[in-house]
């Protein structure tokens, strides 16, 4: 069970729109890592971490652009357990056998057992959701950001001027297409990233129909565009952050969102070749 689905079965109010919709409420922490050697959060190395789950779709984003960029040797990472309670997303204990690469306590802050137990540490009075991603700074030890989509915009030019030239000159956002992007943004989260979300998690039948209604003619239209592309990605030979977003929904949606939340009209293997692909 995901975060978001623990909360909103527990915390219904915070997160319908009064019409029996899901609701995602902002993040709260929203600082930026900068080149500017002054700023509040300079740009080093081995100065920040990110905290992660391998299940969720928005912290995969982090992780996929750490990668592309070659911050592997500048911001180190923890993941979360898969294995999520009423404490929400919690550390893998000294004695588990995790599958899967740093998962594992939290090294930062010995004694923490929940994603939680951070947020406090840095907030006593934190009144929102203890979510993943979390890029935080070891050196104050402060949160930068909880908000993905800023995270990995960070991590796409901040850095370059630490980076070897084949990372720096990967550009996830380029200027001539950052228009195209946008607007791209804005239909596959609604109507894909959170579509899978709003669809599972209504509480009505009328939502429901309605959000899984758009969550497939989102589909169809990524599938559309997918299919007349000149390249393997989304506008062409080259990755951007479009194929990023879209990657973590689409790679997750056979085995998790068609069958626990219920956007079952078709999966991707046997529905959309392109997206497949």
């Amino acid at each position: 069970m995901a975060q978001d689905e623990e909360e909103y079965m527990t915390l219904p109010k915070k997160f319908e729109d009064g019409k029996g919709a899901f609701k995602r409420p902002e993040q709260q922490f929203r600082n930026w890592i900068s080149r500017d050697a002054q700023a509040e959060f300079p740009a080093e190395k081995d100065r920040y971490h990110l905290y992660v789950s391998y299940a969720c779709p928005w912290a995969h984003r982090t992780l996929i652009a750490r990668k592309l960029k070659g911050l592997e040797d500048f911001i180190t990472f923890t993941s979360l357990h898969w294995d999520m309670r009423s404490k929400g997303w919690r550390f893998a204990t000294a004695d588990e056998a995790a599958p899967n690469e740093n998962v594992t306590p939290d090294p930062l802050h010995p004694g923490s057992t929940h994603m939680r137990d951070v947020y406090f540490a840095v907030k006593p009075d934190y009144d929102g959701r203890f979510t993943v991603p979390v890029l935080y700074d070891k050196r104050e030890n402060r949160i930068v950001s909880n908000e993905s989509s800023e995270i990995i915009r960070m991590l796409y030019y901040e850095f370059d001027h630490l980076l070897p030239e084949e990372f720096a000159e990967l550009n996830l956002f380029p200027s001539g297409l950052q228009n195209e992007i946008e607007e791209t943004n804005e239909w596959t989260y609604s109507g894909i990233n959170d579509g899978v979300y709003k669809t599972g998690f209504s509480m009505t039948q009328e939502s429901y129909d309605r959000n899984v209604k758009t969550l497939f003619e989102s589909l169809d239209r990524a599938e559309k565009h997918l299919a007349s592309s000149k390249g393997p990605y989304y506008f062409g030979d080259k990755p951007t952050e479009a194929d990023i977003r879209l990657y973590v929904t689409i790679i997750r949606f056979d085995v998790v969102y068609v069958q626990h939340f219920m956007c079952n009209i078709r999966d991707i293997r046997s529905g959309y070749p392109a997206l497949h692909k």
